[in-house]
């Protein structure tokens, strides 16, 4: 029976079957059931994006052992294929979504994610890198990263930052736990079954979000059609929030794939430095909440750039100079990854938020998030390489690298500027 819209959701989600207005109305934002959809999320996000976030401790070690003949720059290929596949996939995966629902979706992810570490555990060539884990394993993770991003999407509304600032901080504590546990495990029992014992890790929490993450939407068949793939281009507000992530995710990888490698290069304890990428993922922890709970309060856009802001002066005024003015440091790498991991964490938890606010229909959600997550994902991709690239050309000597991460970050601050500018005209204290 065709029923009224949401009018929490301010857009033209109907409720489906027999639920009413104010009954879709009550489930929005309250309830079990939406904060257990939360709980699966979270627990795709551990094992997706988590996993991403601790791709930072490979470079370190295939150039040490079974890629060592290869370049960083070469190496940094492989990692930088795994959010690129995550991201990329999703121009696909979010059309699925909108149509079918969530339910093929983490299942398929699931085999996916499982077998890519599986068969990474057993590669030795850097093609067979290439195809586990840098193709197939992040593609599974991208069949369970977006619908968890879109089921969350459709249980809230006025703490809908707050939710996905909670989900995402999955991804967080998936990069504490991963590198940690692989830092440990790697020379104990080798590669090979440290690759397992995380895979098997990553099959217990994906049969969690299988059993508990749903729709509140009914899946709403439609046609392809190109309008729904380039009608965003048509928004400004869409194309300045693009602009602002992906100068973002330029920058984002950047200290998570070599702060390790440059710590060690500079003296840094070697077992200290290896827990660099686990003190930032842990920073970025209360990083992913607490912008979240503020945009609700203070505006989303507000919140962000403010982050960003953050983000950009850590990166130029204390990794910088920081360590050309004071090499080997231990005392500068932890606080640089401290305050990194808090500032840029905002970037996975606000992105989704601030894509819902200024997306009226939820039954596009997937597709809209498939778009801006493609487009970011060309960023991931070469982002870590153009550092690598930067890297080599200046033999050994990272104040380039450095550079290169703070003036895109930089960028994102000025669109993310932009943006707010458009929807607010220049009223300064307006919550966006």
């Amino acid at each position: 029976m065709a029923t009224n819209p949401t009018a929490e959701l301010k857009g033209t989600v109907a409720a489906t079957g027999t639920e009413t207005s104010e009954d879709a109305a009550r489930h929005v934002d309250h309830g079990l059931r939406a904060w257990t959809v939360v709980a699966g999320a979270w627990c795709c996000l551990f094992c997706g994006f988590g996993w991403v976030n601790a791709i930072g401790i490979f470079q370190d070690y295939y150039q040490a052992h079974q890629l060592r003949t290869y370049s960083a720059s070469s190496i940094s290929w492989i990692l930088s294929l795994e959010p690129f596949i995550l991201f990329a996939a999703g121009l696909v995966i979010g059309r699925v979504f909108d149509n079918y629902g969530p339910k093929w979706l983490l299942l398929i992810g699931t085999f996916l994610h499982v077998f890519g570490l599986m068969m990474t555990s057993i590669s030795h060539e850097y093609y067979q890198f290439i195809l586990a884990q840098g193709i197939c394993s992040p593609l599974g993770a991208s069949f369970v990263f977006y619908p968890a991003l879109s089921c969350t999407a459709t249980w809230f509304d006025k703490r809908r930052a707050l939710a996905f600032g909670i989900v995402s901080s999955g991804s967080s504590l998936g990069g504490v736990v991963f590198p940690t546990m692989l830092a440990r495990l790697l020379p104990r029992i080798g590669f090979g079954w440290s690759l397992r014992i995380s895979g098997f890790m990553v099959l217990a929490m994906l049969i969690i979000a299988n059993l508990t993450v749903r729709s509140r939407i009914a899946p709403v068949p439609r046609p392809v059609k190109l309008t729904d793939y380039v009608g965003p281009f048509s928004e400004i507000p869409f194309i300045l929030l693009m602009l602002a992530s992906c100068c973002g995710f330029f920058a984002m990888f950047v200290p998570i794939n070599y702060v390790i490698v440059e710590a060690q290069e500079d003296g840094v304890n070697r077992d200290l430095a290896g827990y660099l990428l686990t003190i930032l993922n842990a920073a970025s922890l209360p990083g992913r909440i607490l912008p979240g709970y503020l945009g609700d309060k203070l505006g989303r856009f507000n919140v962000m750039i403010a982050m960003c802001a953050l983000s950009a002066v850590v990166l130029l005024v204390l990794w910088l100079p920081g360590t050309l003015l004071s090499p080997g440091s231990a005392a500068i790498y932890i606080v640089f990854s401290l305050l990194y991991g808090f500032a840029s964490g905002a970037f996975v938890g606000m992105v989704p938020a601030l894509l819902s606010q200024i997306s009226p229909d939820v039954t596009k959600t997937g597709v809209r998030q498939g778009v801006l997550f493609t487009c970011i994902s060309i960023a991931s991709l070469t982002g870590s390489p153009i550092a690598g690239a930067i890297l080599s050309r200046q033999n050994g000597t990272y104040w380039g690298l450095q550079v290169f991460a703070g003036a895109m970050m930089v960028g994102s601050v000025f669109f993310f500027v932009a943006a707010r500018v458009v929807l607010a005209g220049g009223s300064i204290g307006k919550k966006v």
